[in-house]
């Protein structure tokens, strides 16, 4: 089906797009430009919604406001927004009505094949790493889903030939039906639970990226991890293991300081340019991702020259002998304990944000041994101090625990504090959404503040 048919099967019907967000945006404009009688609904109010609300007016687009934009949607079709969790929308619509997605509706009309990634942690790096490998060997990638920009409305300019490399998260996978060619799982470790009522809810999710996969498809599983090792029990398709602890029958492995293919020497550990075990993992889901699309020899030149995506240990400056790193997109506390691993000595730490009701005792543990000083900021910072204080072997002598109000004045109080030889570490530990939009905001400006140190 190509997205024109799939379009014009919604002309006649009454059609709501819940969210104006950035992935719901070019869908509305799309629908309302194609004929279509949409509505977009959101908890914002118009003028909330500034230019963006006489936009979509101009194009014949009605509205759904308010804090009651979902307490009744009397529509034929509703695209839900991914940070909606569909419970909330059962007992609004109607029972003919048909629950759908931007992410859904591009999965009915690609033309190409399609890698699919998702995972507590390490999916935009593993997507990444993936687009890369497949650009390198010279084919067509188009990268999208939960990491850069909606694919949806280019769908007519892929060619068969091309690959769609998507991110996504439990959010999109909730209630979504979907077929990739190749479905990668990174991990699983409790998440979200702020939005998910149980990790239960969570990790079958997680499950919609693979249920759907036929023998001719692919999935790539971390062997390391008990959720994900369990998946494979229901899996049609093939598997491909990636251990660092194991040596898989068929898939690839990490032992005496390489990365094997079987029993193929693959890639020294040594020759990787981005730092820590996470991402041997990571280059070894790529890997298992790609195999029979991408040479050994493309494999390794990736892994020797590329510099690591953009908020996750980004090196931002070195001054005063002291080195500033961006983890922004460090969202869960197994992804800070990955940041915190991959230095081979003690940080000056930079966390805390909007609480996903996940433990933090594992990550405050890690602190008391691999942080000098800690830094607190957002709704969670009490919390994680709380846990850092009650954590075996804390010593407040030896780890001094700041909490405050500002983010700006916590990462110059770190500043403050540093000295040469130093490493200041933004790893929230937490997701951004109670004082910046998404974790590239934050990152962003944790940036510009420590490129005006003086």
């Amino acid at each position: 089906m190509t997205l024109n048919e799939y379009i014009d099967r919604l002309k006649g019907k009454a059609v709501a797009v819940v969210g104006i967000g950035v992935s719901n945006l070019p869908l509305i404009r799309l629908l309302a430009k194609s004929g279509c009688n949409v509505t977009a609904c959101d908890k914002n109010e118009a003028e909330e919604l500034g230019d963006v609300y006489g936009e979509l007016a101009a194009l014949g687009v009605k509205f759904l406001l308010g804090k009651h934009y979902i307490d009744r949607l009397d529509f034929d079709v509703v695209f839900r927004t991914p940070g909606l969790h569909p419970d909330k929308l059962k007992h609004a619509v109607r029972a003919d009505t048909v629950i759908t997605s931007e992410m859904e509706a591009f999965f009915a009309v690609c033309p190409c094949r399609v890698i699919a990634i998702t995972g507590s942690d390490g999916k935009t790096t593993t997507s990444t790493l993936i687009a890369k490998l497949l650009s390198a060997e010279g084919y067509t990638v188009h990268l999208g889903g939960n990491i850069g920009k909606p694919l949806l409305c280019e769908t007519p300019t892929f060619h068969a030939s091309d690959v769609a490399v998507l991110e996504l998260s439990s959010f999109q996978l909730h209630s979504m039906k979907c077929r990739p060619d190749v479905a990668v799982i990174t991990n699983l470790s409790p998440n979200h639970l702020d939005v998910h009522p149980s990790f239960e809810d969570y990790a079958n999710a997680k499950k919609n990226i693979f249920l759907l996969q036929g023998r001719d498809c692919r999935l790539v599983l971390n062997l390391d991890n008990a959720y994900t090792a369990s998946c494979a029990a229901e899996a049609v398709s093939e598997v491909i293991w990636f251990s660092r602890k194991q040596i898989p029958e068929h898939g690839y492995s990490f032992h005496d300081e390489a990365i094997y293919r079987g029993d193929q020497r693959f890639l020294e550990a040594k020759d990787i340019l981005i730092p820590g075990m996470h991402n041997v993992e990571n280059y070894m889901a790529a890997f298992a991702a790609t195999d029979g699309f991408v040479s050994p020899e493309t494999c390794r030149k990736i892994a020797t020259t590329f510099g690591g995506v953009e908020h996750r240990i980004e090196l931002i400056r070195t001054l005063r002998g002291v080195r500033y790193y961006n983890d922004s997109i460090a969202s869960s506390p197994t992804r800070t304990i990955a940041g915190l691993r991959s230095f081979n000595q003690k940080l000056i730490l930079i966390a805390g944000g909007h609480d996903k009701l996940v433990p933090f005792e594992p990550l405050a543990e890690e602190i008391v041994q691999r942080v000098k000083a800690l830094f607190l900021v957002g709704e969670t910072a009490e919390k994680i101090r709380l846990a850092v204080e009650n954590a075996p072997g804390y010593d407040p002598q030896k780890l001094p625990i700041t909490v405050m109000d500002d983010f700006r004045e916590t990462v110059l109080a770190a500043s403050a504090y540093a000295k040469q030889g130093d490493v200041v570490i933004l790893s929230p530990a937490c997701s951004s959404f109670d004082r910046f939009k998404n974790f590239a905001e934050r990152g962003n400006t944790f940036r510009k503040i420590v490129e005006e140190l003086k």
